[in-house]
């Protein structure tokens, strides 16, 4: 069997009136915000994990269209390292694009409340990548997932359950840090960087338009917002070739000026020569500070917690989907281009 987050298991107690926890009203603090910001509480959410950070963050629509933020709460704990999950046993919280619908969110957890994140999605599989039952959940002690403490999954969880009333799902998006030209510069010897640019052309679309980023899979690769040619129609296969496509202009317009201005500021970091950050922090995982009096002693090293410490995870090549000619195109090879 799969070793679990913390408890989670693979199958649900018969049907049975849900917990208190998981029907318990939107607070009235958040009630109160989402008037103040002009959301209405049944309208979409999307998440967006930051590890370095240890941050959580909670985007709404608001009555305009757009996603706007609503909150930041604090991650307590996350386990492994900065970088993707590959296998199961890794203690590696997923990183990249994964949808949540209602059959995801787990009101009996052991861990107070969860919202399975999807991992492995059909990006992951195609880069055969596994496991399994990797949450956002509560109390905060993790082992590949991120544990928010009981109040803030709380939150997120009533958050979620009442989008789900005008939607039947909604994105999650897990990055390393926070994908500016500064820490990217700063981790510019990781072996994970060529994926982590790929996470970042999602990034900056959903940044620079405030709209969710569609995501498709071809060649292994992420696909963000991506339109068929006049009469021609999508099909998306992970593993496969790309069929012909084009980036939603408006979108791919705004993303690249913002894509230029990153790649000027990263090359003037790295003429800098600024400090690079090591590829392997030695701990598991890390806590935001807001916790660290609730729970001391939650930094362990990675020799306590795996028996051969940290090994680097061979990552299997991941092309970098950029043919504009940036340095990180340059760095790390384009693809062809699809017209």
């Amino acid at each position: 069997m799969p070793s679990l987050c913390l408890g989670e298991t693979a199958r649900q107690p018969p049907a049975t009136p849900l917990p208190a926890k998981a029907t318990q009203q939107v607070s009235p603090a958040l009630v109160a915000l989402l008037r103040q910001k002009n959301m209405p509480v049944h309208s979409p959410i999307l998440l967006r994990v930051f590890k370095e950070e240890s941050e959580l963050e909670v985007w709404k629509q608001d009555r305009a269209g757009g996603f706007a933020l609503l909150k930041t709460y604090p991650i307590c704990k996350w386990s492994g390292d900065l970088g993707p999950k590959m296998h199961e046993g890794d203690r590696q919280a997923p990183e990249g694009f994964y949808t949540v619908t209602p059959a995801q969110m787990n009101p009996n957890s052991a861990f107070y409340l969860a919202i399975n994140t999807g991992f492995p999605n059909s990006f992951d599989k195609a880069n055969d990548r596994d496991g399994t039952f990797l949450m956002i959940h509560g109390n905060c002690a993790s082992i590949g997932c991120y544990a928010m403490s009981d109040e803030g999954i709380a939150d997120i969880y009533a958050l979620a359950r009442e989008a789900f009333v005008g939607r039947p799902s909604f994105q999650v998006q897990a990055y390393p840090f926070r994908m500016t030209p500064e820490n990217l510069a700063r981790h510019r010897n990781n072996p994970n960087l060529a994926f982590w640019m790929t996470l970042k052309i999602g990034n900056d679309h959903f940044e620079t338009t405030h709209l969710e980023p569609r995501v498709d899979v071809c060649e292994r690769r992420y696909v963000f917002d991506a339109v068929p040619p006049p009469h021609a129609s999508l099909v998306f296969d992970p593993a496969g070739p790309c069929p012909a496509f084009v980036v939603n202009p408006k979108i791919a317009r705004l993303a690249s000026e913002k894509q230029r201005a990153d790649d000027a500021e990263y090359a003037r970091l790295v003429e800098q020569d600024v400090p690079v950050a090591p590829v392997y922090s030695g701990l598991d995982g890390g806590m935001n500070k807001v916790f660290d009096g609730r729970y001391p002693g939650a930094y362990v090293s990675f020799a306590k917690v795996l028996p051969n410490g940290p090994v680097l995870p061979q990552l299997p090549p991941v092309p970098f989907a950029d043919d504009r000619g940036s340095l990180t195109s340059r760095f790390f090879g384009g693809l062809p281009r699809s017209e």
